[in-house]
């Protein structure tokens, strides 16, 4: 079987498997041999599991390991932790921390049969939006490899694009998931906060990370989805009750959808001309399908960006405080008068810029006569955000958005400018906020030589991801942007 004929998309492979079209062991050579080619250049991967990844897949052949993803190569977020290799989170800070155990969302993908290939780059401590904050060089897009992919999740986005695996695991904080997904082309899933457990992934912000599948087809996501979700003792945010199969009920069209379009985002600053078009004519496609269209508003959504980055960095403060080369994380060589020393050239080491610029403003907006003024006050636009998706759901079924305002931008072209990095996020951080649902998939590209995905962004109430899958997939199965690959690949997706 030739590398144009190994499939791509997550039900293909498992398909493929299954039927004995191709073997387990054959399709995880095909996808590393991929990833020993392409690689290189895109620089998804921190690390490869490639002998423990044969194993796995020798097994499924046997008869050993079965389970719905059976055989089926996946990547896994670097700051995901797992009893063998390295989980780095992308900084010097962690370059050799060897976790004692796996995350519950990878337990979950062993028990499934899934072969995981290695760990996946990402922004320092998942702090970014370009895959650009990472200790191990960024990651670049396999659209144009002078672009970036998004993120922090923009390792897991890019080997997706890149057909070096048929799905990848990312952490969505305030849109890691969704804008890479969108700048890469593929689909990502940002579920419900509780609907995934957290336990085992190295918090960023814990009341607002969420970890998340990204894949080709809107098919392949709602099948990771079904392996991801469960109740979970550890975390004691994961909820206790069964979850829907996604999957099953994916193909079964929404009659009379209605669709809100929210005036606040119509109206965001920012949006490139391009985007918004594809946008406009997704809704279009809707609108023929049937859909209804809602005219909403979510009066507090200009206020979410400034919320959100006193809420994330002042957890981000406190969770990152265990680093001090101590407890956990690199110690510095230099020798040190005091303890006090000891901390502040470990830390002042091991973090980057980014991560460090995080740590200053939770620390100054959590400490004493700025509590109120900041924290407290950010914590009670968070409630009115919330409210606002209350009301709006009220009416509608999901809201309909794009996922960035603009496509890829070249790699350096806002690192010296981290407000214009952080609005890269302003379609996405609300959805955090509010501790709901939201998906992005590809519906558009620019023209040019080297045309760049267009994500469109749904958003779904709380605990609603049947329903913006399903919606999505109305789009999906309409159009035909999800089989459209980057130069050298395929460009006929292979669905299951």
């Amino acid at each position: 079987m030739t590398d144009m004929n190994v499939p791509d998309t997550l039900l293909a492979a498992r398909e493929a498997v299954a039927t004995k079209q191709i073997s387990a062991v054959e399709l995880t050579r095909a996808t590393l041999a991929r990833i020993e080619k392409n690689d290189p250049t895109i620089k998804a991967f921190n690390s490869l599991a490639v002998e423990r990844a044969l194993q796995q897949a020798a097994l499924v052949d046997d008869g050993q390991r079965t389970g719905p993803l059976a055989g089926v190569p996946i990547a896994l977020k670097d700051n995901l932790c797992t009893n063998w290799g390295t989980t780095t989170c992308s900084s010097k800070m962690l370059a050799n921390f060897r976790a004692p155990y796996d995350a519950h969302v990878v337990q979950k993908l062993e028990q499934a049969g899934a072969v995981f290939l290695g760990k996946t780059n990402l922004d320092e401590f998942a702090m970014g939006s370009s895959t650009e904050n990472s200790a191990f060089g960024a990651t670049r897009n396999p659209w144009d490899t002078a672009r970036v992919p998004g993120g922090s999740s923009g390792g897991s986005a890019a080997a997706v694009a890149a057909g070096l695996c048929c799905g990848a695991i990312g952490s969505d904080t305030g849109g890691s998931i969704r804008q890479p997904a969108a700048l890469c082309g593929v689909v990502g899933l940002k579920p419900t906060y509780g609907l995934v457990s957290r336990w085992g992934l190295v918090a960023f912000a814990s009341s607002l990370d969420q970890i998340g599948p990204l894949t080709w087809t809107v098919s392949d996501c709602a099948a990771l989805l079904n392996v991801l979700v469960g109740p979970d003792r550890r975390d004691s945010t994961c909820i206790d009750q069964p979850a829907p199969d996604y999957l099953a009920q994916l193909n079964q069209p929404i009659k009379g959808l209605r669709l809100g379009v929210a005036k606040e985002f119509s109206a965001a600053q920012g949006i490139d001309p391009r985007v918004q078009a594809a946008v406009n004519q997704a809704i279009q496609q809707y609108q023929a399908m049937g859909a209804e269209l809602v005219d909403i508003s979510l009066p507090h959504t200009d206020y979410g960006i400034a919320a959100y980055y006193v809420i994330a960095p002042c957890e981000a403060s406190s969770n990152l405080a265990r680093y001090d080369g101590v407890h956990f994380g690199h110690r510095t060589a230099h020798a040190v008068d005091d303890i006090v020393e000891l901390f502040s050239r470990s830390r002042a080491e091991g973090f980057g810029e980014e991560v460090k610029r995080r740590i200053m403003i939770g620390t100054y907006a959590l400490s004493s006569g700025y509590y109120d003024a900041y924290y407290n006050r950010a914590l009670k636009v968070r409630r009115l955000i919330k409210q606002d998706f209350d009301q709006a759901f009220g009416r509608c079924d999901a809201i309909i958005c794009p996922t960035s305002p603009t496509p890829a931008f070249a790699i350096g072209e806002r690192t010296s400018d981290p407000l214009s990095m952080y609005l890269a996020d302003t379609f996405t951080v609300t959805c955090n906020i509010a501790g709901i649902c939201g998906i992005s998939l590809p519906c558009g590209f620019t023209d040019g030589p080297r045309p760049l995905p267009i994500g469109l962004q749904l958003l779904g109430p709380a605990f609603g991801e049947s329903t913006i899958l399903r919606a999505a997939r109305m789009y999906e199965q309409a159009t035909d942007w999800h089989r459209r690959r980057p130069a050298g690949q395929s460009q006929v997706a292979r669905e299951g």
